[in-house]
């Protein structure tokens, strides 16, 4: 073991975030971390990683550990290129270049600065420094960011730093790395690198993520839920089956309590029937009923509904009775409404023939497809394919214009088509507003008009609380928050054509399950990028691949 981690209380305020989160990490162990969001995964990295010291319990590390985890910030590196800052970042490296490129100059006969720099240069070559910036190089390029290698942090995009921050672990020296989502962003051929690396690498990884193809290639998968952490043994099909056992126990053990409560009830009722009924003194019933009315309370101050959520084909293995105890008391999940009207009779909703698009040179050329009403489309590319540009051209034409980027060919969108996007990055001009505010200027941007009492219904169907949430501003939402506010946005005006661009990332797993199958469910037609593997089988569907 080379670290064991047992918090027993962390709060903001009045809120109660852990009660007792307990497991520990093996040497080389691949551990991911899952759980709904906003139940504090990203608060327990910045615990184990020294950030957050606010918190009851023990982190217990083996001795002489180092600990490499991504940077959320740059400010105080953002001069450095990508390739200074991530030699900068690993462990003794810039120590030991320090001496091997000065001491030459001024050790002379110095017998202690002599030694100081042979060991230096043996401590060098057993980190494997000498190629470590060319080996660097080739990871940056892996990532397609290798013509930025040389380039200033504060040039890169956010989804860039990301690939700097995981090329920066991938090379580092430590024993235990903390990762935080780090597939969002990736095209399908990074990804599959990724998970290599990921899987073959000697350190211990702890991973925050709901994407099943890193899942399906853990050891283990520590769930955050009602403030606890539950272990289960295995990768993500050990988790579905495990997690399906456990809930029917929660399930029977919750129903327990209940029925114990109703029968407490009960008796305590008639004590006090038995109570009001004797003229004895001292009344004997006054103790009984005390000490029933603790029993109960005891047990009402400790009954908690878990968070229940067991994924459909383990669902549809159970017996029906066990099926509707499920529904009954199962967690909450999003309420997606997918209905489409297509007014147009038209035979496509959107062609491209003979597409070339480009900026100063052309992405690619002589791209054909056509979306009819019920079709599937997937798009599939390396990041700088051009996945994005074409979305971007089919929302120009749509709106009656021609975008800068077309060199040849040409799009057509039916008139009558209505577009929902779900698109990575929440549009700017929403970040400053409440989540009211948002919702109604989304509602706004389709022409359509929403009471509060819709918004306060429309906030609880994708999982926000109507009181908490709506001063809050958007720019201050998790990850998971703006991932559901987009589906808002995406279903805000019924549309025939849903145009889907990594819908996925930043959602739990409960949510992917509830958007897969209310997008199998949707009669209008879908356009979509994504390298979740699961969720591209799910869909399916004719694939245009451009780029190489």
């Amino acid at each position: 073991m080379i670290a064991s981690v047992k918090i027993t209380e962390k709060s903001f305020g009045a809120t109660q975030l852990y009660k007792n989160l307990n497991f520990s990490i093996q040497k080389g162990e691949k551990l991911a971390i899952i759980g709904r969001n906003g139940v504090g995964k990203s608060t327990l990295f910045n615990i184990m990683d020294g950030k957050d010291g606010d918190f009851v319990g023990d982190l217990i590390y083996k001795k002489g550990i180092k600990i490499a985890t991504t940077r959320q910030e740059h400010h105080d590196v953002d001069d450095l290129t990508a390739v200074a800052y991530i030699l900068q970042e690993l462990p003794e490296y810039s120590r030991l270049k320090h001496i091997i490129e000065t001491y030459p100059a001024h050790m002379g006969d110095n017998e202690a600065k002599i030694t100081k720099f042979t060991e230096a240069l043996e401590r060098f070559g057993e980190l494997g420094f000498y190629h470590v910036e060319d080996e660097v190089r080739t990871t940056l390029a892996d990532y397609q960011i290798g013509d930025k290698a040389d380039m200033p942090l504060k040039t890169l995009s956010g989804g860039q730093r990301r690939f700097v921050e995981l090329v920066k672990l991938t090379h580092a020296r430590a024993d235990l790395l903390l990762i935080d989502e780090p597939t969002n962003h990736m095209d399908y051929i990074a990804k599959e690198r990724f998970i290599k690396w990921f899987k073959n690498a000697p350190q211990a990884v702890v991973v925050i993520s709901h994407d099943r193809d890193i899942l399906q290639t853990v050891d283990q998968i520590i769930e955050l839920t009602d403030g606890l952490s539950l272990k289960f043994v295995g990768n993500y099909d050990a988790y579905l089956r495990q997690n399906a056992t456990t809930t029917v126990s929660q399930l029977n053990d919750y129903e327990t309590a209940l029925r114990t409560i109703e029968n407490l009830n009960k008796q305590i009722q008639s004590v006090r029937a038995k109570k009001a009924s004797t003229s004895k003194t001292p009344n004997p019933f006054i103790p009984l009923e005390r000490r029933l009315v603790k029993e109960r309370d005891e047990l009402k101050v400790n009954l908690q509904k878990p968070n229940f959520w067991v994924d459909q084909e383990s669902l549809a293995g159970m017996q029906d009775k066990v099926s509707e105890r499920y529904h009954k008391y199962k967690a909450k999940n999003i309420s997606l409404n997918t209905k489409s009207i297509l007014a147009s009779k038209a035979n496509y909703l959107v062609s491209a023939l003979d597409l070339s698009l480009g900026y100063s040179e052309p992405l690619f050329t002589d791209v054909n497809f056509t979306i009819s009403p019920g079709d599937r489309l997937e798009i599939r590319g390396r990041n700088g394919a051009g996945k994005s540009t074409i979305i971007n051209a089919i929302m120009e034409f749509a709106a009656g214009n021609i975008p800068e980027t077309l060199k040849a060919g040409e799009i057509k969108v039916d008139k009558k088509c209505k577009i929902g996007r779900y698109e990575q990055e929440i549009s700017g001009k929403l970040l400053d507003l409440n989540l009211v505010q948002a919702i109604e200027q989304i509602y706004r941007d389709f022409g359509l008009s929403i009471t509060d009492q819709e918004i306060m219904r429309l906030m609880s169907n994708y999982l926000f609380d109507p009181q908490l949430d709506k001063e809050k501003e958007v720019s201050k939402l998790s990850g998971g928050q703006k991932a559901r506010l987009q589906l808002i946005r995406l279903f805000a005006n019924n549309p025939d054509l849903l145009i889907l661009d990594e819908p996925t990332n930043h959602l739990d797993l409960p949510s992917i399950e509830e958007l897969e199958n209310a997008l199998l469910k949707f009669g209008g037609a879908i356009l979509y990028v994504s390298h979740d593997s699961y969720f591209t089988k799910k869909l399916a569907g004719q694939v245009v691949k451009i780029g190489r």
